[in-house]
């Protein structure tokens, strides 16, 4: 069965509040990840933090990014451990991890020991980022993919995939079903950072970008069908 890094924004945990955690979100999202751990598909989480913090207002008045940017990583941390309460409760084996250690709290992250934890069976969650200031979930999240060896990222949105233009607000807005990495900077598509993207590039790492609403969409990925918008190398 293939491994998959399930990319979860911060926001998709709000719903319509915009901020927190919605009960019935977190508990879709525990649903679709325990009908593909049920079906033996390996699963690591990297969480995003902006239901809980996001520091633009406050780097606007003045704050200093690299303090923005930690608080950010505990935000992801504070999301994480929701999740892995919620799948523990459900009887699924999980294993939280956070790039900044935490004594008694949480497990700092070491590649080793979370691909192991992977490759046995354990959902794996990534929390922290990248431990780093300055680099956002997205890259945290290619990064340990590329580190892990998953066979793709698998990015949950609000839309059905990569379009043209934001949807939402452009009625002409054309939807991809395939692009290229390439394609995907040469129009300045807001699929992830630049960073993100060129690391995805450099190591040839697939990515899908789907509607996180709709049902089973880890398991039919799995399968082969046709789900969202598949970026490549070609």
């Amino acid at each position: 069965m293939p491994a998959f890094l399930l990319k979860l924004s911060g926001e998709a945990l709000a719903g319509e509040a915009g901020v927190g955690i919605e009960p019935e979100i977190l508990k879709h999202y525990c649903d679709e990840i325990e009908a593909a751990h049920r079906e033996g598909i390996k699963l690591t989480v990297v969480l995003g933090g902006g239901n809980l913090f996001r520091g633009a207002n406050l780097a606007a008045a003045g704050m200093d990014r690299v303090i923005g940017d930690r608080m950010g990583m505990l935000a992801t941390v504070m999301n994480g451990l929701a999740l892995n309460d919620f799948l523990r409760r459900r009887g699924i084996v999980s294993r939280l991890f956070s790039a900044v250690p935490m004594p008694g709290m949480v497990e700092g992250y070491n590649r080793d020991t979370a691909k192991a934890a992977m490759q046995n069976g354990e959902v794996v969650i990534l929390t922290g980022g990248t431990g780093n200031p300055f680099f956002t979930t997205d890259t945290a999240a290619c990064l340990r993919a590329v580190e892990l060896g998953v066979d793709a990222i698998l990015k949950a949105t609000n839309v059905d995939g990569v379009y043209s233009s934001d949807p939402k607000k452009d009625a002409s807005a054309l939807r991809f079903e395939h692009i290229t990495y390439n394609e995907v900077l040469e129009r300045e598509l807001a699929v992830m950072d630049l960073t993100a993207i060129v690391l995805c590039k450099e190591n040839d790492l697939p990515l899908v970008v789907f509607d996180s609403s709709e049902s089973r969409s880890l398991t039919r990925i799995a399968a082969g069908d046709h789900v969202g918008t598949r970026v490549g190398a070609t």
